[in-house]
């Protein structure tokens, strides 16, 4: 029987405290919509999604007012579109994003991710051809969303394609208000294929036809646990974050498994990521504070968030029959309260958020630099970044937002969960010679496990 102080306790996390399902995320495979005439392609794509996802929306929204729980965002991934694009005899694989946009516009969700291809070892024709056109792309679409793997553990890291990143993302800077594209774009190394968040959701060569996979939040929750036992051990801090993320997830099975049986769509994953907003009350950064540091980035920050990473997965994975995507802890600069103080205080700069994507989820997240940052150095970036993934064995991304015309000190608004960045110093020394060596960085000595 539920207890009634644990129907009280829910009610006040999602009124209160900023609990809420991130996001509802359909996959779609798109395998089967292959055609050597690219009309037909896009036509194919264009109805599967449709088919697929049409009532995905109006589901949504109907467990919403059934259960009383907040889902902020429905979302669509897909194939990895240099997939499926590589069948068409066709050098322009822009009409295959508008396809997505159109399908997704369609549908009434949020965004659309799986403008993508993995390079991680190589690029075909059709992974170069996609990637040459996602400044275009991004440009010319609302809502789709756009990814590059270029490392993993396995293969090592392609720095040819690590190069060409670079030149993308500013050449996606450049063709979009305040680089605004560029927060849809972002570059892994290790991505996996059942992410459910954007930028970089996109639905694996390895998943089945159709998939329903859930992305669930509570910073805020966490927060106010953390404060009932200010002065505690670590040990009783860690206890403590286990518990509320537990109670956290169980939400997120609840709503994932009620959308799989409504729309017969196989249930994939919970991701059970602490994924912060702008709004007030729910920032990941105010929760390494709560445990005792004056402001996020100063020493011990990296310690805090490997606990709390640590303890939101412990106590996530005994609630849900299926944990998956990225789960731990989210620290996107833009779209964190906490963050954005920090940053903008001096405290937090790109060398301590580096340090810490080693021990969280994904990695340099919506972080705003100087419009005359160039290529070279975003590559370096990328570079660094992709190594703590590959050696780590875990996801690690970058999604970085070179600012036309803007300068350190400057802030950027991007709006909505985007939220808003200011303008963050990178190293002013060169890494051109490093980046145009090109070839590829060899997988590390772990990735030998057979």
């Amino acid at each position: 029987m539920i207890d009634q102080k644990d129907i009280f306790a829910t009610i006040d996390m999602i009124e209160q405290q900023h609990l809420d399902i991130r996001t509802v995320t359909m996959g779609v495979s798109l395998l089967d919509c292959c055609d050597e005439d690219p009309e037909k392609a896009c036509a194919k794509i264009y109805d599967k999604i449709c088919r697929y996802a049409g009532k995905l929306v109006p589901t949504c929204e109907e467990i919403e007012a059934e259960f009383g729980i907040p889902i902020v965002n429905k979302r669509i991934s897909v194939t990895p579109v240099a997939l499926v694009a590589g069948a068409s005899d066709t050098d322009d694989y822009v009409p295959f994003a508008k396809a997505l946009d159109r399908a997704a516009a369609e549908c009434g969700v949020d965004f659309i991710g799986g403008y993508s291809a993995l390079v991680q070892k190589g690029m075909t024709k059709a992974d170069e051809k996609l990637i040459r056109s996602i400044p275009r792309a991004l440009a010319e679409t609302k809502i789709v969303c756009s990814s590059v793997n270029v490392g993993s553990t396995k293969a090592g890291i392609n720095m040819d394609a690590v190069a060409l990143m670079g030149k993308i993302i500013k050449e996606t800077a450049a063709g979009t208000k305040d680089g605004f594209g560029c927060a849809k774009l972002v570059v892994f190394c290790n991505a996996v294929e059942d992410n459910p968040f954007m930028a970089g959701a996109f639905h694996g060569p390895g998943e089945a036809e159709k998939v329903i996979n859930v992305g669930v939040s509570g910073p805020g929750v966490v927060h106010h646990a953390l404060q009932a036992v200010k002065g505690a051990s670590f040990d009783e801090v860690a206890e403590t974050v286990k518990k509320t993320a537990f109670r956290i997830t169980r939400m997120g099975q609840l709503v994932a498994m009620e959308a799989s049986r409504r729309l017969d769509t196989p249930f994939g994953i919970v991701d059970l990521s602490l994924a912060p907003t702008p709004a007030k009350g729910d920032s990941v950064a105010r929760i390494l504070e709560e445990m005792g540091l004056e402001v996020c980035g100063t020493h011990g920050t990296t310690a805090a968030l490997a606990l709390l990473n640590d303890a939101v997965k412990k106590g996530g994975v005994m609630a849900s029959s299926s944990v998956g995507g990225l789960s731990g802890a989210f620290i996107p600069v833009s779209e964190d309260e906490g963050m954005i103080a920090a940053a903008k205080s001096g405290v937090l700069d790109i060398d301590k958020l580096e340090a810490m994507t080693c021990v969280c989820s994904v990695g340099l997240d919506m972080i705003a630099v100087p419009g005359d940052t160039s290529a070279e150095t975003v590559s370096a970036i990328i570079a660094d970044e992709a190594a703590i993934g590959m050696v780590n064995s875990k996801t690690t991304a970058v999604r970085i937002i070179p600012v036309p015309g803007k300068e350190v000190g400057d802030m950027i608004e991007l709006g909505g969960l985007l939220g808003s960045a200011p303008v963050m110093p990178v190293h002013k020394e060169s890494s051109a010679d490093f980046v145009k060596r090109g070839g590829r960085i060899p997988a590390p000595i772990q990735s030998l496990k057979n």
